[in-house]
C-alpha cells in the first residue's frame, strides 16, 4: 500500500479573517508539505484544480504549481488530482502540452489525474450549463490523449472540441506516457474506470468496510479492461484525513477542532454533482468537527486515522486488508498551524509508513514498464 499527500487550498474563514495573507501563506504551506514528504517516505503528493470556490480550494491554476513542487522535490511522483479535461474548461490539446512538459521536466514523475469537475459553480463559470454533458465531454476527450502524444500529427472533429491537423508538442518524456487516472465518486464510475484501465481517485473516502466493496467491484472490472491510454494503471486511491502525533490524546483533541467540518460542509455547498446524505445539514450550518468519542468510534473502524503511530498502524492494517492500493491522506483541509502538519507528515512517514510500503518502485512506474 503506498501513500501520498492530498492539497486542496484549503482555507477556514477564520483564518482568513485573522492573517491578510492566509491565502499566499496556505499555498506555500503546502508546496512545503509535499518537500516534507519527499524526504519522509511519502511517494506521490496530489494537487487539485478547483475554480471560484471561495475557502474551500484556491488552488486553481495546479498546471502552475506542480512543476514548482517537481523542481523542489526529488523522488515524489506529482499528481493532478485532478485537471478537468471537459473542452470548455481545458482545451484538450492544450492540457496534452501540458501534462507532456510536466512530464519532462519532473523528469517522469507526473501523474495525470482526470476528472469532469463537480459544482455548477464551475461549470456554469465556463459556459457549462447543463452539468450532464459533462459525461460525454469527459468520453470524447479520454481516449484521445494517447494519440495526440503519438509521433507525428494529429486531428479531430468532435462534438465538443476541434483541432485541425496539428503536431501536438512535446511528446511525452517517458514512454508511452504518463499514467493516467480518473477522480470517481460512485459504484458506477469505479466499474466504469476499471473498463477504461485507469487508476481511480476516490474523494468521497468512508471506512474500510465501506469500501472494500466498491474496491473489489473495479478490481473485477479491470480485469477485462479496454485501455483509453496505452496501459493499464491498476490502482486504486482513496482520499482520507490523519494526525499523527507521538502523544495519542494530543492528535484526538487537535481533530476535535481541526475546521474539518467546515471544510466537508463546503463540499456539499459547491460539489452539488456530488450525492448529499440526508444528514449534512444545509448551509450555512456546519457539520461539526467530531468530538473525542467519535474520533475514537471511527479508529475502531479505520475511519479516523488519528492518534500515535501505533494507533495509526492500527487503522491502516484494516485498510490494507481492502485491496486499496493508496492512501491519499489530507492533513491541511483544516486550520492546523503549519508546524503542527509538518510534524505530523514527517512523524507519520518516518514511523508508520516503512511498515505498509516495503516496495521502493512505484506502483505506476511498473505498470507503465509492462
Amino acid at each position: 500500500m503506498e501513500f501520498g499527500l492530498f492539497m486542496g487550498g484549503f482555507i477556514h474563514e477564520d483564518t482568513m479573517a485573522a492573517d491578510p495573507d492566509a491565502e499566499h501563506h496556505r499555498l506555500m504551506s503546502e508546496v512545503d508539505l509535499a518537500v516534507v514528504g519527499d524526504r519522509s517516505n511519502w511517494k506521490y503528493s496530489w494537487w487539485t484544480e478547483h475554480h471560484f470556490l471561495w475557502e474551500y480550494s484556491h488552488i486553481s491554476a495546479n498546471e502552475t504549481i506542480m512543476p514548482y513542487v517537481a523542481a523542489k522535490t526529488n523522488r515524489m511522483h506529482i499528481g493532478s488530482g485532478i485537471i478537468n479535461i471537459t473542452p470548455p474548461v481545458n482545451h484538450p490539446a492544450r492540457v496534452a502540452e501540458r501534462v507532456a512538459m510536466m512530464d519532462h521536466l519532473s523528469e517522469g514523475r507526473f501523474e495525470f489525474g482526470t476528472g469532469r469537475g463537480s459544482s455548477s459553480t464551475e461549470q456554469a463559470g465556463f459556459g457549462i450549463t447543463d452539468p450532464e454533458l459533462t459525461k460525454d465531454m469527459y468520453d470524447e476527450v479520454i481516449g484521445e490523449f494517447k494519440y495526440m502524444w503519438r509521433d507525428g500529427t494529429y486531428s479531430h472533429d468532435g462534438k465538443f472540441f476541434q483541432l485541425p491537423e496539428r503536431n501536438v508538442l512535446p511528446k511525452p518524456y517517458v514512454k508511452p506516457h504518463p499514467p493516467m487516472w480518473v477522480a470517481a465518486g460512485n459504484p458506477g464510475t469505479f466499474e466504469k474506470a476499471g473498463k477504461l484501465g485507469l487508476g481511480v481517485l476516490c474523494f468521497t473516502g468512508g471506512s474500510p468496510e465501506k469500501m472494500k466493496p466498491l474496491i473489489e467491484m473495479y478490481k473485477e472490472a479491470i480485469k477485462d479492461a479496454d485501455p483509453v491510454g496505452e496501459f493499464v494503471n491498476d490502482n486504486v486511491a482513496i482520499t482520507s484525513s490523519f494526525m499523527c502525533l507521538e502523544d495519542g490524546d494530543a492528535a484526538i483533541d487537535w481533530t476535535t477542532r481541526s475546521g474539518n467540518g467546515r471544510q466537508q460542509s463546503l463540499v456539499f455547498k459547491y460539489l452539488d454533482t456530488f450525492p448529499k446524505p440526508g444528514w449534512v445539514p444545509e448551509w450555512p450550518a456546519l457539520i461539526p468537527d467530531p468530538t473525542r468519542e467519535q474520533v475514537i468510534a471511527g479508529r475502531e473502524m479505520g475511519a479516523s486515522i488519528v492518534g500515535t503511530p501505533e494507533q495509526c498502524a492500527d487503522a491502516l492494517r484494516m485498510w490494507s486488508d481492502t485491496g486499496v492500493d493508496q492512501l491519499i491522506l489530507g492533513p491541511s483541509g483544516s486550520v492546523y498551524p503549519h508546524d503542527l502538519l509538518v510534524e505530523t507528515v514527517e512523524l507519520f512517514g518516518n514511523k508508520v509508513i516503512p511498515e505498509f510500503d516495503t516496495d521502493p518502485e512505484f506502483s505506476t512506474n511498473r505498470y507503465r514498464a509492462g
